[in-house]
């Protein structure tokens, strides 16, 4: 097992990574013996793994109810939160619980989301189940549900008390969430590191395939590389929304589409796509570049294309709804170059209609 650490003061926190970690000793903590504990899963990870996690609490001493709620992005809902708020009434937790998120960025958002209002705040623990959350959505104390308007726009920022990324999970997923993971670790490639990038092109196939080394190498790798915005950057004031790389384009599609429709890494990979291509149009980012971008999404089986029934100009509202706008100003996060990005304001709204009408 490997330990890193997210460090903001108090609230300082590790994420542990390896296979089979679930089974070791004190891996709740802080959780300990004798405490109360609500588990938060869906009913797909109800009948994988949800019996295990159960198993594995109940042996430490832990008091564990849980709550399971229906599987997918269009249930990241004020309605969920409040089935969570409730089982938690109905059982008698009190302000020192603990919420276990035990599942994806949805099941992690919503109960971390939840552990932040309830009473005003009592800890939560993430078990990420998915690539996409091992990699990226459990760390860093982003929670929240989505509005009809926009993608997380009800939420709060509640650092988790512990991370335990648990390689073994991986093997439950199904191909095409193993493929939408890995486009956020190709995201953090593209902003902040071209070798990382270059070892995604050569190893690319290990990783489809789960080979257990190359997998702890890249969540280990992004891990320490949001441990340490994160640790700079906590409230998304300066460098942390550089980790926004395609998302102010991928939440248009999402909330266009439906929430579901898209998985949240297809979605990425446009809008990474659309961005790379402004870049490209405002003269920043070389045509070798963007190519070698497009080329590695493809690689893996990621879409490079929008929606066929959603039209440039019906991305820009959403856009401008996106939580990086300040006074009315669109705020881009754009590479220069693989390994490099930077937020721009701006942009000449042609550029980025023609950049999106371009990656249709």
């Amino acid at each position: 097992m490997e330990q890193l650490k997210v460090i903001l003061g108090e609230r300082s926190y590790p994420i542990n990574i390896g296979s089979g970690i679930i089974e070791k000793d004190n891996i709740f903590a802080p959780l300990k013996s004798g405490n109360q504990a609500m588990l938060v899963t869906n009913k797909t990870l109800a009948n994988l793994l949800k019996d295990k996690v159960f198993f594995q609490l109940r042996k430490s001493g832990i008091k564990v109810d849980q709550v399971i709620i229906s599987d997918g992005e269009q249930f990241k809902t004020l309605n969920e939160v409040e089935m969570v708020i409730s089982a938690l009434l109905e059982k008698k937790h009190s302000r020192d619980t603990t919420l276990i998120a035990l599942g994806g960025g949805v099941i992690g958002d919503l109960a971390g989301f939840s552990a932040s209002i309830y009473q005003r705040g009592v800890r939560f623990i993430q078990i990420p189940t998915t690539l996409l959350s091992q990699v990226d959505a459990s760390v860093g104390g982003k929670t929240g549900v989505n509005h009809l308007l926009g993608k997380n726009m009800v939420g709060s920022f509640w650092q988790p008390s512990s991370v335990i990324v648990d390689i073994d999970f991986l093997k439950t997923l199904p191909h095409n969430e193993l493929i939408s993971g890995i486009s956020e670790i190709i995201k953090y490639a593209i902003v902040f590191d071209e070798n990382f990038f270059n070892w995604l092109e050569n190893n690319i196939e290990k990783i489809l395939l789960l080979d257990h080394e190359s997998m702890c190498f890249c969540i280990k790798k992004c891990c320490e590389l949001k441990s340490k915005i994160i640790s700079l950057d906590e409230r998304e004031k300066n460098f942390r929304a550089l980790l926004n790389f395609g998302h102010t384009y991928g939440h248009a599609i999402e909330a266009h589409a439906g929430y579901g429709s898209w998985l949240h890494g297809e979605a990425i990979s446009v809008g990474m796509v659309m961005a790379s291509r402004t870049s490209e149009l405002l003269g920043y980012l070389k045509k070798v570049d963007y190519n070698r971008i497009l080329s590695l999404l493809k690689k893996v089986g990621l879409p490079i294309k929008g929606p066929k029934n959603m039209s440039a100009v019906a991305y820009l509202p959403y856009m401008m709804r996106d939580k990086k706008v300040i006074s009315g100003e669109m705020r881009l996060v754009l590479p220069i170059s693989i390994g490099k990005a930077k937020v721009f304001t701006g942009i000449d709204k042609n550029i980025i209609l023609t950049a999106i009408k371009d990656s249709q």
